[in-house]
């Protein structure tokens, strides 16, 4: 499960050939000892929680690498590396 963004305390990770659990793109996101699944593009939480300040920088660095997040879902889906994206600045 590479990490493929970290800022502010928040990693965001992609699995591998993980499109059979809940059939939709998504990422797993912890914060110290949360965690989140979040779904590409829309930021519909799946499971889990983060801090509310922590989920709202999350979905803007989703919105803004949307396109980007949803190439890495593309790659990790048939089990290649997806790339780093930028962290929220």
């Amino acid at each position: 499960m590479p990490a493929i963004s970290m800022f502010y305390g928040i990693i965001i990770y992609m699995y591998f050939n993980d499109n059979k659990q809940h059939k939709l793109p998504y990422v797993h996101v912890k914060y110290q000892d949360d965690e989140v699944i979040v779904v590409i593009p829309e930021g519909d939480v799946l499971d889990g929680s983060i801090p509310k300040a922590k989920m709202k920088l999350l979905l803007a660095w989703m919105e803004i690498h949307r396109d980007e997040l949803m190439a890495d879902w593309q790659l990790a889906v048939a089990g290649e590396h997806p790339y780093k994206i930028e962290p929220l600045r």
